[in-house]
């Protein structure tokens, strides 16, 4: 299938909408106090759990905010059309995370010892050359891990764990790429917990990634100790108020947290051998596509889980993925115009440096096509492409803005359609979002501020 590998990404896909992960809980925030959270935020009070030092945190683990190259990518193409994508990663270089296995990387070890580095050399090529902080994640396994034959590749069970008996042989791969790559410090071990859901029992099976974890924990740090590692990269899935099937006490008004995916994200804390940061994913929108109370509103679960995960782990937090826009049977989000897409895309950011994150991925849904919601950049299979996106403006600069150590600030916002705006601000920058499908006016940190509907602006307070 060539540079395939699993493109039904991110928070809803792989093994169907029953294997989505699930939460529990340590009390966080009653709706009450979370409603009245997302209120002051809006109306520019600082954060709470954003920026500054933080207990437990590491400087060296806490990368900023970056993206995710998926199965088509600007290292292969129109060569003009890769040169512009080039000229553009490299104006505002980001982290950049590759997985080793699928999503633009051939199968790394077809056979025991047989090695195929091409098109993950490629792909860590372009985030070299383009000044991003490389980022591996490390899955998946190749298919004589996981019961198929040596030396084929079959791409439809891209998304199964390795067997119990070859944990050893995948943490040695990984061994055999860090040592591949020396100059790369950042790991992520494994995607959503893929194959290791646990039918008969329905529950993830957290005990086998744990163990799987440490192994390929410890064979990073013996390669070089200033490696940084982290898991589990759990999908943060949540059910509508009102749905107790598998609600947690983490809670919001956005629902409940499944209990499934917090006893494992609780177990792995437990028993991990170590971590540098803790990773998950998830969309705002509950397990059945709701956007509670509404598509702005429900951004407010990645602060909430962003608070109880630091709270729980005492660990630097990254967001592997993230989601805003439920999608649609081919799993493609293009329901919205991109003005409304990027704002509520801004609304989750805000959300992510609420919550304590310092880190995150925006997975860059590339095809190769002219028409790519959400994109980047232009397809670099098209004359013309690898031109600047709108989401690309919007990551870039919030990732220049406020980049880990931020310290936020409090904004007045004194007039106008105020409860229709969301605020972040650190003692430089202003970003400013209007949630409202109107245009709307309204006096920020002392300018008078006109927004288009679903307008985003960046004020200078220097």
């Amino acid at each position: 299938m060539g540079r395939h590998g699993g493109e039904r990404h991110g928070g809803e896909r792989q093994g169907g909408r029953g294997y989505r992960n699930r939460w529990r809980g340590t009390a966080l925030l009653a709706t009450g106090v979370a409603a009245l959270a997302m209120a002051l935020v809006m109306c520019g009070f600082p954060p709470e759990g954003g920026g500054g030092p933080r207990s437990g945190s590491s400087r060296a683990a806490e990368v900023g905010w970056g993206f995710t190259h998926t199965e088509y990518s600007a290292d292969t193409g129109n060569k003009t059309a890769t040169a512009s994508a080039d000229r553009l990663l490299s104006e505002a270089p980001m982290p950049q995370n590759q997985h080793i296995m699928g999503w633009g990387a051939q199968n790394p070890e077809p056979s025991p010892g047989s090695y195929d580095f091409k098109e993950l050399d490629s792909r860590v090529g372009l985030i070299r050359r383009t000044g991003g902080t490389p980022v591996l994640t490390l899955c998946c396994a190749p298919d004589w891990m996981k019961g198929g034959k040596a030396g084929e590749t079959d791409w439809s069970t891209l998304e199964k764990a390795p067997s119990p008996q070859h944990y050893e042989d995948f943490a040695k791969l990984v061994g055999t790429v860090a040592r591949r790559y020396p100059d790369i410090r950042h790991f992520v071990v494994w995607n959503e917990l893929k194959g290791f859901f646990d039918e008969a029992k329905n529950r993830w099976n957290y005990e086998g990634y744990t163990r799987l974890y440490n192994l390929v924990y410890q064979e990073l740090k013996k390669v070089n100790p200033d490696n940084q590692v982290g898991g589990p990269y759990a999908v943060m899935d949540s059910h509508a108020p009102g749905d107790d099937t598998y609600a947690s006490d983490v809670k919001g008004p956005w629902g409940s947290l499944d209990q499934r995916a917090v006893d494992a994200v609780e177990y792995w804390n437990e028993h991990k051998a170590g971590a540098d940061f803790v990773v998950v994913d998830g969309s705002s929108y509950t397990k059945d596509d709701r956007y509670v109370p509404g598509e702005f509103a429900a951004t407010r679960k990645f602060a909430d889980i962003g608070r109880w995960l630091r709270k729980q782990t005492g660990l630097p937090l990254w967001w592997a993925e993230w989601y805003v826009e439920v999608a649609d049977a081919n799993d493609d989000r293009n329901g919205w115009s991109e003005p409304r897409r990027t704002a509520v895309q801004a609304s989750a950011l805000i959300s992510m440096a609420e919550g304590g994150a310092t880190s995150g991925f925006y997975w860059n849904p590339q095809n190769e096509g002219a028409d790519c919601p959400g994109c980047l950049w232009r397809s670099t299979q098209l004359p013309g492409g690898g031109g600047k996106l709108p989401m690309m403006d919007l990551l870039s600069r919030f990732s220049r803005a406020f980049p880990p150590g931020t310290s936020y600030e409090s904004v007045d916002v004194t007039s106008g359609d105020r409860a229709g705006l969301r605020v972040l601000a650190d003692r430089r920058t202003v970003l400013v979002v209007n949630t409202l499908g109107r245009p709307v006016e309204a006096r920020v940190d002392g300018q008078n501020v006109t927004l288009d509907a679903y307008g985003i602006r960046w004020l200078d307070r220097s």
